[in-house]
């Protein structure tokens, strides 16, 4: 979690140092003939409450469901509500955090080249989704080494145990009561571990990418000064984080963290948006939306983020669902969890018209 922060941190440093830079030729993404300063100040601390309470009520459902029977993890209602906010989480990447980076990275503002001659923004996703392969796959690497008993001795003198040093055999007792080893099979205590670290590495590295384009969008809401821009904007980031923060949830749910790193994740996850609008506010008027080294890490760090997203909502929600046991034998279960994706997908989609 300290890493989560440090990277908020920095994040939030850099941007506004950044973007002290001006450049009067090109015209703000925030701009227009709508600008109200005082008017706008009001829907923006509108925004920090109700994005707040949104946030922590869609981030906290999934977690104290297991208070209510119809949302517990082993029940289908919980695989569709996931389905749906992982849907949403997908939609986030595609429709709205790397249209950002587009923007950002072919902005007039910048020079032709190399800006405008190499697609950066499709380039660092790519890598980004790569880099969150190799985290996700090394960490699982590294546990089934630590895992993994120590190398033990066939001994003549004790033929009967002989299941007994084999713990990640996978025994089956037949009608006949004979048991038949499969070495290859880890032990079911060994799966839940390693599933329950999946689960972990899954909850960190989603909420790291959540954070990041938090504090990208919230920095540049809180510095604009135009009202027709925010109004539509509030309602499209309160069911973006409502929903967003359902798929978070879910993934801290069942990574059965402790009280104390559930609340620390619930903290970071409610408060980053509605602090970056804050910070944006105190710098309102050093930012500059239109600075190139501005416009440059904030473009570098929504791909970032897309790549990270897209490779989570793909790779670690929904395919690890649906090619699990539970939706392949399921076939109406698995129809009706299709149409949760698509509907969150499809209704984050849509937000994208106003944000």
């Amino acid at each position: 979690m300290a890493f989560n922060r440090n990277i908020s941190v920095i994040t939030v440093m850099i941007l506004v140092l950044a973007s002290t830079t001006s450049a009067a030729e090109c015209e703000s993404k925030y701009g227009g003939k709508c600008r109200d300063k005082e008017k706008a100040l009001k829907l923006k601390l509108v925004a920090i409450m109700s994005i707040l309470v949104t946030s922590m009520i869609g981030v906290c459902l999934p977690i104290f469901s297991r208070e209510v029977p119809a949302l517990q993890p082993d029940r289908d209602l919980f695989v569709l509500v996931k389905a749906f906010a992982s849907g949403v989480i997908l939609a986030t990447g595609y429709m709205h955090v790397l249209p950002d980076s587009f923007q950002d990275l072919t902005s007039q503002c910048l020079p032709q080249r190399p800006w405008h001659t190499f697609p950066f923004t499709t380039f660092i996703a790519m890598l980004s989704a790569v880099l969150t392969l190799s985290i996700d796959s090394l960490s699982i690497s590294y546990f089934n080494k630590t895992l993994a008993p120590p190398p033990v001795t066939p001994s003549l003198e004790a033929p009967a145990n002989k299941h007994e040093i084999q713990p990640f055999a996978h025994h089956h007792d037949h009608a006949h009561g004979f048991p038949h080893d499969h070495a290859h099979a880890p032990a079911p205590a060994a799966v839940n571990a390693q599933q329950l670290l999946r689960y972990r590495v899954v909850a960190q590295v989603l909420e790291l990418g959540i954070v990041v384009h938090s504090v990208v969008i919230g920095l540049s809401m809180g510095a604009s000064d135009n009202p027709c821009t925010i109004r539509p904007l509030i309602a499209a980031l309160c069911f973006h984080q409502m929903f967003e923060g359902m798929g978070l949830g879910g993934c801290i749910l069942q990574a059965e963290y402790g009280m104390k790193v559930k609340a620390i994740m619930i903290f970071f996850f409610s408060v980053t948006t509605p602090f970056g609008i804050a910070l944006g506010i105190g710098v309102s008027k050093v930012y500059s939306d239109t600075s190139p080294t501005a416009l440059i890490v904030e473009g570098v760090l929504n791909a970032v983020s897309a790549g990270l997203l897209n490779y989570m909502a793909l790779v670690e929600l929904l395919a690890s669902d649906f090619m699990g046991p539970r939706l392949q034998s399921r076939m109406k279960l698995q129809a009706l969890a299709y149409f949760a994706v698509l509907l969150g997908a499809g209704g984050m989609a849509v937000m994208a018209i106003w944000a």
